[in-house]
């Protein structure tokens, strides 16, 4: 078993296209899944990170067919959090797929990402608090450092698509089950784990990471992070914040 969760880590920061994307992309539906329901636009995001890797903002722009101009807005990146209704709504993509639905709604081609970030006009600030260190950090031996994160999410994932990252528990499926899916990912030096978890069911959930440093360098955690966050968007949930615990 713990190979497989091992397999899984790994194909979590390797594999995939997207990690290729600094930039999230979102489609955004006239209804959650109705009949007829049509793509209305393309929806744009980046979270602005400090140097260890927690969230001290949000940009959001977007663009719709039924006018065809970008826009830029604060307000609209937290609806997509808050307010479920929108949030069943939208649909985490690749560029890939948001440059091919940008092209069938006669946006032409969709910008670089260089062009992108020049449309961010609106920018959400989000508490930038130092590590909230709840216990003196417990650094086993072999190791230089060990951090503990939580990245938050609005929403709840289909956990049928987190295969590729996590093993799910047997119970995951019941409600009142609050971890439901555990990883890991060993390198030479390092050692990661982390833990899917419900906060509310089908409100919010998050994912735990806990990471053994064997050396000074955090080079491996910022695409670890990334690759998590994107296939916890690909399931559905909507990322609100990186926290740090220790």
């Amino acid at each position: 078993m713990t190979s497989d969760i091992r397999g899984r880590g790994r194909t979590a920061v390797t594999a995939g296209s997207e990690s290729q994307a600094a930039l999230d992309y979102y489609l955004i539906t006239s209804a959650a899944g109705a009949a007829g329901a049509h793509t209305e636009g393309v929806v744009v995001e980046e979270f602005a990170l400090t140097g260890d890797f927690r969230t001290v903002g949000l940009d959001t722009a977007g663009w719709t067919a039924a006018d065809g101009v970008w826009w830029s807005s604060a307000a609209f990146g937290r609806a997509m959090r808050e307010d479920p209704g929108l949030r069943t709504r939208v649909l985490a993509v690749s560029r890939p797929e948001a440059e091919a639905t940008y092209r069938d709604l006669r946006g032409g081609e969709l910008p670089g990402e260089t062009r992108l970030r020049a449309l961010f006009h609106d920018h959400q600030p989000l508490p930038a608090s130092p590590p909230l260190r709840l216990n003196p950090p417990r650094v086993p031996d072999g190791f230089h450092d060990t951090r503990v994160y939580r990245v938050l999410f609005a929403g709840e994932p289909h956990l049928s698509r987190l295969a590729d990252v996590v093993t799910l528990a047997v119970e995951a499926e019941d409600p009142q089950i609050r971890v439901v899916g555990t990883g890991e990912l060993r390198t030479a030096l390092d050692v990661f784990t982390w833990d899917v978890r419900r906060i509310g069911p089908g409100t919010a959930c998050s994912v735990d990471l806990t990471a053994h440093l064997g050396t000074t360098s955090d080079e491996p955690l910022g695409p670890l992070l990334r690759r998590l966050t994107t296939v916890m968007r690909h399931a559905g949930a909507v990322p609100v914040t990186v926290e740090r615990f220790s």
